[in-house]
């Protein structure tokens, strides 16, 4: 299997990665709070975890992947309060909602997906077990981890011990990141909250429990991956290799990855500043989620990456190019023996991409050999040099890469809008291509594109040749 290399942010350094058992890898994502609708922040995080997902598996690994749904922390209790309403009731509606974004990106989906109200007894048993090990401790009902008990504590995220005061307790789960202080592992109950009975009373886990006990479950003590956003570094992942590893005196993880932050119009999200969009909110403005998952998956996982509406209508067209030569290649006629061009093409094409997925995920590399294979497609069709059964050589390389960007297929996500049931008539098509070439004539440049984009939008792909527009069903 091709050696690959991931940027550990344990240590940070790029490395070779070895899974733990071959043939196999063990992967542990964060996942949402469900307390709202995901804005696009988090959707570019779910995006690069699967990303990664799919590279893994394009590589040769069977893939275990177990992403949480926190359903129970400060911001759901009393977003659920402020609503009247149980807290299930109310993350229901946004677990629901979280899983229909997935779907519309064309997400996989993970082998597990434990929610924390369902896994207290594991935290319970954990936080006994820290107690008993002399790295938690009870007070007034709540329980928390003793810092200054972890010698090796900041590894993660590097962070500096020595001028923090140390034995004051955080109970929120909200505090900011520079407080590197102990840490809730209980909390009491309080008035109005869900709690759970435990060997300290009434309450409910914190936070970053939740994460160890249900990776632990489901993975092991040990295991390969984890990964989630630059913001979950601190406190929140340093804070589970502190209490994972205290409990059990084994290492909890091989090899963390971290995406970086989205941006939008250059700035960070904000409710403040109106930008922090979701999907829906994205789908109404009329860009498609095929547009959106392109752009995400466009950029190096370890880069900022700046959404803007002028970048997915970038991402859009960059797809078109893989479109149009997608029907020009199945509308050419096919002459002679294969053409050694494209079985070349094809080959660069294979390799290229798996040394890029190899080399920590090297996105705009592996896209670049794609493009580089539409080019020398384009030019063989130009040349009217297809030979017997070329088409389906590329068609079957394209799938085999979309194994991993899962966006190079139209008729995939024609099939989710329900385009298929409302698909324009041969008749309508021909009208509106007339319409189209009329418009041309009189060099009503907009009302054509209009036109264009409306037939595109219906998986009406168009190719202009000299003797006049040719087009098909995506």
């Amino acid at each position: 299997m091709q050696e690959i290399r991931f940027y550990n942010t344990l240590g940070r350094t790029l490395e070779t990665f070895v899974p733990r058992q071959a043939g196999t890898v063990q992967i542990y994502t964060c996942g949402p709070t469900v307390y709202g609708h995901a804005h696009i922040g988090n959707l570019r995080t779910f995006i690069f975890e699967d990303f990664l997902r799919r590279s893994l598996s394009y590589l040769g690994l069977e893939v275990t992947q177990v992403m949480n749904l926190t359903d129970v922390d400060d911001k759901t209790i009393r977003q659920s309060n402020e609503a009247g309403l149980a807290l299930n009731d109310y993350t229901a509606t946004y677990i629901e909602s979280f899983f229909e974004d997935l779907d519309s990106l064309h997400v996989e989906r993970a082998e597990h997906y434990p929610r924390a109200t369902e896994h207290v007894p594991e935290m319970i048993a954990m936080i006994e077990t820290l107690i008993d090990r002399g790295f938690g401790y009870v007070s007034d009902g709540s329980v928390f981890f003793r810092i200054a008990a972890d010698e090796d504590y900041g590894r993660l995220s590097g962070i500096d011990l020595s001028n923090q005061q140390r034995g004051e307790r955080v109970a929120s789960d909200e505090y900011e990141k520079e407080d590197a202080r102990d840490f809730v592992l209980w909390k009491a109950s309080k008035e109005g909250e869900p709690s759970w009975d435990s060997p300290w009373g009434p309450g409910r886990p914190g936070w970053h429990m939740e994460c160890s006990a249900m990776s632990m479950k489901y993975l092991g003590e040990s295991f390969d991956i984890h990964c989630g956003g630059v913001d979950n570094i601190f406190p929140h992942h340093e804070n589970e290799i502190a209490q994972s590893e205290s409990a059990t005196g084994k290492p909890f993880v091989g090899t963390w990855i971290h995406s970086e932050h989205l941006m939008v119009d250059g700035a960070k999200m904000s409710k403040r500043l109106g930008n922090q969009y979701t999907l829906k909110e994205l789908v109404e403005r009329g860009i498609e989620p095929r547009a959106v998952r392109y752009l995400f998956v466009s950029a190096h996982y370890r880069q900022k990456l700046n959404f803007t509406f002028d970048s997915v209508a970038a991402a859009g067209k960059a797809l078109e190019r893989v479109d149009q030569m997608r029907f020009r290649l199945g509308s050419a006629r096919e002459n002679g023996p294969p053409s050694t061009v494209i079985a070349a093409a094809i080959e660069q094409l294979r390799k290229d991409f798996a040394g890029a997925l190899a080399n920590d995920l090297n996105a705009s590399e592996a896209l670049s050999a794609v493009f580089q294979m539409v080019r020398d497609v384009n030019k063989i069709i130009e040349d009217e040099a297809v030979g017997e059964g070329d088409g389906e050589r590329v068609f079957a390389a394209l799938a085999d890469v979309d194994r991993v960007f899962g966006v190079f297929d139209p008729t995939a996500w024609q099939a989710d809008d329900g385009s298929a049931e409302d698909s324009l008539s041969d008749e309508a098509v021909e009208n509106l291509l007339a319409d189209r070439q009329a418009a041309r004539q009189r060099r009503d440049f907009a009302e054509s594109d209009r036109i264009r984009d409306e037939l595109q939008s219906q998986g009406i792909l168009i190719e202009d040749t000299p003797q006049g527009p040719r087009w098909r069903r995506g």
